[in-house]
């Protein structure tokens, strides 16, 4: 997994301020009011920093945004980064100041001056998440960043806002990697082999083969990785946290490796992207890495289904007839809507042997659902008020963008088939939506249920706030809110978190993504 930034925190050494050596950075919320480092450091450079805090050019920074003295006199740093924060700043300015320090970070060492705890924990997150470089595959040595301080007056405060801020880096991380990773590396074997690793964090991790799915009945599954000669496997994750006798939240993953369409094969460009295709999956990953990382009390199982869909004289063929684990059949009408007949099968597995609670599957399913909100939101769709609130509560405070679509009957009348239960496609009108329709027809009667189309939200193709361009681990911090409110009893019943060991074209909108 790519390594986290060298971040600690230390006390302030005032007297050692002028002779520190990298690169400096200093929270202000403006030119009054500088707490006693940001003081010391105005004295340093002759009254710079309150002029630069004072300036016209500041005051029009929004909170996170930063200005820089180069070569300061009076330092022997090369610069000083001044960043505009309020001092009740909320959660998303925190985290873009970390982030805007990561930005400006290079391989010098960086002292951080915080005058006060709370909120360095989401800027720690926010420099951590920024400090991401996926550049395991270039052959250049990779750039490492250097080592970074966070100077406070209180550090042991800061051990278990960091603890959990690491926790929750390492869990993005882990879920960007696999996004990332070429389809030809990341095969179903090795994407089941990194999730074994889990092992060592305390979660229970099984890998059903093809002949174990073949006995269960899994043959839209199946039938999704019949053209390809990566095997086919469902891998189970279990934390059970301090509720292991409790029904689970089930977290259900699409982990298509990649996506050619099959015999409906895409075009030519943007196919690169399919590698992006089981980035559902990356997310349950995620997921299940923080709650084990953070020693979560509740009881959560993960379970995706891993497949590559490829043409071949095996693959399946518009036309055939597959039978799914519930019983029913479905007509395969386009072989690139091939993410829904994956879930159908683990989500139906998923309850038979767990009867979870609620059960959540993610999935980058449609194109439609990017015509439909483009890349700042995910689909949200769901059989339960109160599941779908309490999500898109969780997922406004951790700034992850997500949208409820709406459900309904009459959508069904597009899957009607003249020789099967039903077809896995509709049509290219409201195709996020009927492919919610088909999801919904494999979750049991009264079982709270939340569907997440995250196609347009997976793979970023400029820099985000907390990300560079690529993989973005979208729904890992969302769904660790989610579950903690939906699974935790109460904030104070959760242990601490342990410290984290170092170590181009659109698919058609109505196949699948």
């Amino acid at each position: 997994m790519t390594q986290l930034l060298d971040l600690t925190s230390a006390a302030p050494d005032l007297e050692a301020l002028a002779t520190r050596e990298g690169r400096i950075a200093v929270l202000l919320p403006g030119p009054e009011g500088l707490g006693p480092m940001a003081r010391r450091l105005d004295r340093l450079t002759r009254g710079a920093l309150r002029r630069l805090a004072g300036s016209e050019a500041f005051a029009k920074l929004k909170p996170g945004e930063a200005m820089e003295l180069a070569f300061p006199a009076g330092l022997a740093a090369e610069a000083v980064q001044a960043v505009r924060l309020p001092r009740r700043a909320d959660t998303a300015s925190q985290r873009k100041a970390g982030a805007t320090i990561a930005r400006g970070h290079g391989a010098a060492p960086l002292l951080v001056l915080l005058e006060t705890v709370p909120g360095a924990g989401d800027l720690a997150l926010g420099l951590l998440a920024r400090a991401y470089d996926f550049s395991v595959r270039k052959s250049a040595e990779p750039k490492v960043p250097g080592p970074a301080t966070l100077w406070s007056a209180d550090p042991e405060a800061l051990a278990q806002p960091l603890a959990l801020a690491r926790a929750r880096a390492e869990a993005l991380f882990l879920t960007r990697d696999l996004v990332n990773e070429p389809a030809n590396i990341l095969t179903t074997t090795e994407f089941a082999s990194r999730l074994l690793e889990l092992r060592n964090l305390g979660v229970e991790v099984e890998v059903l083969e093809e002949d174990q799915l073949g006995q269960l009945g899994m043959g839209a599954l199946l039938g999704v990785g019949q053209g390809s000669d990566s095997p086919t496997k469902l891998v189970v994750m279990q934390w059970k946290g301090q509720a292991g006798d409790q029904p689970p939240v089930a977290l259900v993953g699409k982990g298509v490796c990649f996506d050619t369409g099959g015999i409906s094969l895409k075009s030519p460009g943007g196919m690169e992207e399919m590698t992006m295709d089981m980035g559902g999956a990356a997310v349950v990953a995620g997921v299940i890495r923080l709650l084990a990382a953070r020693r979560s009390a509740a009881h959560v199982v993960g379970l995706v289904g891993l497949v590559e869909n490829m043409p071949s004289g095996r693959a399946q063929r518009p036309g055939d007839v597959v039978t799914t684990m519930k019983g029913d059949t479905v007509e395969v009408i386009n072989t690139d809507a091939e993410g829904r007949l994956v879930l159908a099968d683990v989500l139906w597995y998923a309850q038979q042997r767990f009867a979870p609670s609620a059960v959540i599957d993610l999935a980058t399913l449609t194109g439609a659902i990017i015509v439909a909100l483009g890349t700042e939101n995910a689909g949200v769709f769901s059989n339960d008020d109160a599941l779908a609130d309490t999500f898109l509560k969780a997922a406004r405070a951790e700034g992850e963008g997500a949208w409820r679509m709406p459900l309904g009957a009459g959508y069904d009348e597009k899957l009607k088939s003249r020789i099967a239960d039903m077809m896995n496609v509709g049509g290219r009108d409201g195709g996020a939506i009927i492919a919610a329709q088909f999801l919904q027809r494999f979750i049991a009667e009264g079982r709270p249920w939340l569907h997440l189309d995250i196609a347009g939200v997976t793979l970023a193709k400029a820099d985000t706030v907390l990300a560079p361009k690529g993989a973005t681990g979208w729904g890992v911090l969302a769904l660790d809110r989610l579950i903690r409110d939906l699974a935790e009893a109460r904030p104070d019943s959760t242990p601490a978190p342990r410290a984290a060991r170092r170590p181009a074209a659109r698919p058609d909108p109505a196949a699948g993504a």
